[in-house]
């Protein structure tokens, strides 16, 4: 029996959420692909797909559900979503950077922020950052921020000696 989520997070892709899915889950470890429906021939004259095509498809990464929708071109992925991948180590941080970067758009954005190849945004960020930018002491987060502000991909040794203030 396969157990819903309370919340689940639907992306809308236009025809390639079964190379979507299969990318992901590539790239997470703790990922699997769960269940797959098809579009019949009922309301075709709305959703436009032949039968038979992939309607949806259930995965999970990372204990977080999700639900992939090939729902056509009508609507496009942007920044005001993102998802956000914490990690404890740099390699962690580079080996999500350069994954998830893959064929996705070549100009990264600022503060960790990249979009893949499908057009989602993701924010690959130090675990210990949000620790830094909550610190009491206004002058570290400035530090921190100001530092942070130079970055693409972000470097936990350099955000660790800006909010040492080495």
């Amino acid at each position: 029996m396969n157990k819903i989520s309370k919340i689940t997070n639907c992306l809308w892709f236009d025809n390639n959420a079964s190379e979507a899915v299969t990318f992901y889950t590539c790239v997470f470890k703790n990922a699997h692909i769960g269940r797959i429906s098809h579009y019949t021939d009922e309301g075709k004259e709305i959703h436009g797909m032949p039968e038979g095509t992939v309607m949806t498809i259930e995965f999970v990464l990372e204990d977080q559900a999700f639900l992939a929708l090939n729902g056509g071109p009508h609507f496009k992925f942007n920044e005001a979503i993102s998802f956000m991948v914490h990690c404890d180590t740099q390699e962690e941080i580079d080996y999500y950077w350069n994954n998830l970067k893959t064929g996705g758009d070549e100009k990264a954005q600022q503060c960790g922020w990249l979009k893949d190849k499908f057009g989602v945004s993701w924010q690959i960020t130090p675990t210990i950052l949000n620790d830094m930018m909550m610190d009491t002491d206004k002058e570290k987060v400035r530090r921190v921020t100001r530092a942070m502000l130079q970055m693409k991909k972000l470097d936990i040794a350099e955000l660790q000696k800006a909010f040492e203030g080495n």
